[in-house]
């Protein structure tokens, strides 16, 4: 039984097509990649997938429910979270406490103006988790807008994973990161995806880090899928080499 099925979406803005009619299917405990070119229409199919935008047409089934017209929030509470391209934290807070804000919302705490000794031991235990998950422990009760760009999406994706998500959308994960920061948040998604079981969905646009972690990649090119499969048959795709990876691909 699959996780998610996305099946002939299409999503128009008036007379532009910005996805026409993509499917996936994603099982459970998969790591699955969507890539393509700028413009391609990856980040309208992750918006559609996520509830942000409703499409035109197509139909969304996440665990065996049809989710397509959900608000986002519903989708959440379903088993299904997702990070965004640009970061989504709290600067002025500490790790801890964006991390804490988290898991008192996946607790059903987050309208509460105050919480039982027995609830606050809870959460402080699934936040120092996560910390430890995370590698972040060190760094507990720094501000995270002193923290680097890296560090800053790792604290995001724990947050995420702060929801319990059966399934992780990840939205460029490592976009505009160094070599090492690179390496880490990869390790990262990958320990997840080991440890947690979690099936995740990435938009990705560096190559080494998609053949690297990616079990089935989808390529998108004019809002299309141009290709599907395992990163051998999608990188050995004439098609794929001549509208994304070039010839150095093969």
């Amino acid at each position: 039984m699959s996780l998610l099925r996305v099946e002939n979406i299409t999503k128009r803005f008036g007379s532009l097509v910005a996805v026409g009619g993509a499917s996936l299917t994603v099982e459970p405990g998969q790591l699955y990649a969507v890539i393509g070119p700028n413009g391609a229409g990856k980040t309208t199919f992750f918006n559609l997938i996520s509830g942000f935008l409703t499409p035109t047409s197509g139909r969304i089934i996440f665990n065996e429910e049809d989710v397509t017209n959900l608000l986002p929030a519903k989708r959440v509470w379903r088993g299904m979270a997702r990070t965004f391209q640009i970061t989504e934290v709290f600067p002025e807070l500490s790790v801890f406490e964006n991390l804490q804000i988290a898991v008192e919302t996946a607790s059903g705490f987050r309208l509460r103006m105050r919480l039982s000794p027995s609830e606050k031991q809870k959460v402080c235990a699934r936040t120092e988790e996560l910390l430890e998950i995370s590698g972040l422990s060190p760094k507990a009760r720094r501000l995270v807008g002193e923290l680097s760009h890296g560090d800053q999406r790792a604290i995001e994706i724990m947050m995420a994973l702060a929801l319990n998500p059966r399934l992780l959308l990840l939205d460029e994960p490592t976009a505009g990161m160094g070599d090492q920061e690179t390496h880490d948040i990869t390790q990262l998604i990958r320990r997840l995806h080991r440890d947690q079981k979690l099936a995740m969905v990435l938009i990705e646009h560096d190559m080494r880090v998609v053949l690297h972690l990616a079990e089935r990649i989808m390529v998108l090119a004019e809002g299309c899928m141009l290709a599907e499969g395992t990163p051998k048959e999608v990188t050995s795709n004439e098609a794929v080499q001549s509208a994304y990876l070039g010839t150095a691909a093969a």
